[in-house]
């Protein structure tokens, strides 16, 4: 497995962050709502919150197909 020691997060760990974002997007939570620190992680996880809440807006907040792709 890659991990960069020195920033503590792998390609495991950014997945992770961007489906939990995408998630909370889809779900209508708020961006301040991450629970990650570190510059990496976190825009792994506005990255998921901005695709989820753009499909929240469009109303695909139920629509697995979208899910489905990243997972």
């Amino acid at each position: 497995m890659a991990r960069d020691i020195k920033l503590g997060w792998d390609i495991e760990a950014l997945n992770k962050a961007y489906r939990q974002g995408y998630l909370s997007g889809v779900m209508g939570m708020g961006r301040e709502r991450c629970p990650y620190r570190g510059e990496v992680v976190i825009a792994a996880w506005e990255a998921g919150w901005e695709d989820g809440a753009q499909d929240f807006a469009e109303g695909k907040g139920g629509d697995n197909s979208t899910f489905a792709d990243i997972a």
